[in-house]
């Protein structure tokens, strides 16, 4: 529990603290904005998932921990306690990215993300990212951290929401009103959408990854 707490709260002061210095620097190009937070948030996860990955698997993320309780990877009381650390680290994480920037404690975002677009969007890259993590697990999980960091940085861009792609994420993301933040109306779609999403990936992996594999003499059960 304290692994994902901590590892969650490092996750959201680098995309907090990164999306604050970048406006700082970037001049008010927003593309270049986008990029400088990008590329941190993708570096910071290969760092966490090989850092803390051996302890508590380095899910930091609700949906992911659900889709192992479904997969029968991670007992539900397990993934219950997850949640609950993920969701207070990542709260944890914001504040202090609002400490090291000097920013008042407590906030609220004031930034609308909203729309079919925008939760087809969530839907999109947290399949996309529970696929990743479901498909690493039968055979190279050693590629695992690359392969979701990879996955993250390709998704801020191609995505029409950046890709929160995590609920805890999201709640945490709509106590900042800087440029990460998420208006807190938007954030029970958004959350809705990423179960969709993680859903669907479970049970597309199930299809893919949950028979035996000719000629292994095993089951891969994701």
């Amino acid at each position: 529990m304290f692994c994902e707490w901590l590892g969650t709260a490092f996750l959201l002061a680098a995309v907090v603290g990164s999306g604050m210095i970048v406006l700082k620097l970037a001049g008010g190009n927003l593309a270049l904005a986008l990029l400088c937070n990008t590329l941190p948030t993708g570096a910071i996860l290969v760092v966490l998932i090989l850092v803390f990955g051996p302890r508590s698997g380095a899910q930091f993320n609700p949906a992911v921990s659900v889709a192992l309780a479904l997969r029968g990877k991670l007992k539900w009381s397990t993934a219950a306690t997850f949640i609950v650390a993920q969701i207070l680290g990542a709260i944890a994480g914001v504040w202090v990215a609002h400490l090291m920037f000097n920013l008042p404690l407590w906030q609220l975002s004031g930034t609308t993300r909203t729309g079919p677009g925008q939760w087809l969007a969530e839907a999109v890259a947290t399949f996309g990212l529970v696929l990743t993590i479901l498909g690493c697990m039968t055979r190279t999980s050693a590629s695992m951290p690359y392969a979701v960091g990879l996955y993250i940085t390709s998704a801020y861009w191609s995505t029409a929401s950046t890709s929160f792609a995590n609920p805890a994420v999201t709640i945490a993301r709509s106590l900042t009103d800087t440029f990460a933040g998420i208006a807190p109306s938007g954030v029970t779609a958004f959350i809705v959408a990423q179960l969709a999403g993680m859903l669907t990936a479970v049970g597309l992996s199930q299809w893919l990854w949950g028979k035996p594999i000719a000629g292994l003499g095993q089951e891969y059960d994701g």
